[in-house]
């Protein structure tokens, strides 16, 4: 399955059909990836590091929910995982030259699974499932593909919403919206086996709802963005053990916004209970946090926020990795997923409301967002994957 030309418009087709013809070879050689969840495909688009520009590539089908994505260490792969049934993971090969993408497999999942992640030796997708209350470790084969069913499934807490490994490899955290908890194990990178750690879990603030998590870019922190309350908790790390201990929490959405804290959502694509009663009516608006994102350099930090459609900025202290607020910035509609580009020149912001994506110039003195332009994207865009060619 390849990316279709008839979706190819001006520079983008020229400068693929250049390639595909054995010509001079594609300037471009990053590559953006927007997983449009109601049109059950993913957008493509190469980025022009010098402007920040996108020029759109085309679109390939996926399926219905087709939501998050994950990268290959070697940047040759894409994994979109579906939420609609069949739940199951595809495997995409990233062309280096053009970026189209090319379907190589498809393996199932155990539940419907909002986020996905690979180990830094490439070998096993993490997933984990926020409707299922579970998480699961599929093998990826020596081709980069994943084919198989998952070696492992372990139950969590309620409400499973991300799974990923610390920079070392050696350690996996999941935090669980509904119980309120990071979930804290040590992973073996030659069976890709997750074993409990000791305590299994540390608690997270009181009505936190812990969603989105990246870890500091020396690895001695890790940044947990709460749904409910839009706090960012920061944890530290010891580095031979990898238990996390608390060290504060900033919020991300100021009180003068006028949000209270929210409430655990229904899981994407669930329908009510036989005989369930209608959710009462709330006047009161509610803080529903999204993603989170650390720049490269590790001096800034943002946040997005659903209700208000806002962008958090937030300082990182260089010695003790303390957050300070900065500001909030208008962005798209109902902001689920932003990326951040591998150089930290720019950050791109999706929103599940909005047909547009946002690309944003981060200056490198303060953090600051200055939107450069807006971008046409599919229904219910989702997840961003930005992938710098090998």
């Amino acid at each position: 399955m390849r990316l279709s030309l008839n979706a190819l418009t001006g520079l983008g087709f020229a400068t693929l059909a250049l390639a595909m013809a054995g010509g001079a070879p594609v300037a471009a050689k990053t590559f953006v990836y927007v997983s449009n969840a109601q049109d059950g495909n993913i957008d493509a688009y190469a980025m022009d590091k010098s402007s920040g520009a996108l020029t759109p590539i085309g679109k390939i089908d996926a399926g219905k929910l087709v939501m998050p994505m994950a990268v290959s260490p070697n940047r040759k792969f894409l994994y979109a995982v579906v939420r609609s049934e069949p739940f199951r993971v595809l495997t995409y090969a990233i062309d280096p030259a053009t970026g189209a993408l090319t379907q190589k497999a498809s393996a199932p999942l155990p539940d419907s699974m909002p986020y996905d992640s690979v180990d830094a030796t490439g070998r096993f997708l993490f997933t984990a499932s926020y409707g299922g209350d579970k998480i699961a470790v599929s093998p990826i084969g020596e081709s980069g593909v994943v084919e198989a069913a998952a070696i492992q499934v372990l139950p969590t807490g309620r409400n499973a919403h991300a799974i990923l490994a610390d920079r070392t490899n050696k350690f996996v955290y999941v935090p669980n919206l509904g119980a309120n908890q990071i979930l804290q194990f040590l992973f073996d990178a030659k069976t890709g086996k997750l074993t409990p750690n000791a305590p299994a879990a540390v608690p997270a603030g009181p009505g936190d709802g812990p969603r989105h998590l990246v870890f500091a870019s020396d690895n001695k922190y890790l940044y947990v963005l709460n749904e409910l309350t839009g706090n960012v908790a920061q944890f530290a790390i010891d580095q031979g053990t990898g238990v996390l201990t608390a060290i504060g929490s900033v919020a991300s959405v100021p009180p003068e916004a006028g949000l209270v804290p929210g409430k655990p959502q229904a899981p994407v694509g669930s329908a009510p209970a036989p005989g369930a009663a209608a959710p009462q009516a709330d006047d009161k608006l509610k803080i529903w946090a999204a993603d989170l994102q650390l720049t490269p350099s590790g001096k800034f930090l943002y946040s997005t926020e659903r209700t208000l459609s806002k962008i958090a900025l937030f300082s990182v202290a260089p010695a003790t990795g303390t957050l300070t607020y900065v500001t909030n910035y208008p962005t798209e509609k109902q902001p689920r997923g932003i990326r951040i580009d591998a150089s930290g020149s720019y950050l791109i912001a999706s929103g599940e409301k909005s047909d547009r994506l946002s690309v944003y110039r981060i200056d490198q003195s303060n953090g600051r967002l200055a939107e450069i332009n807006r971008y046409p994207v599919g229904n219910g865009a989702n997840w961003i994957e930005i992938v710098e060619a090998p």
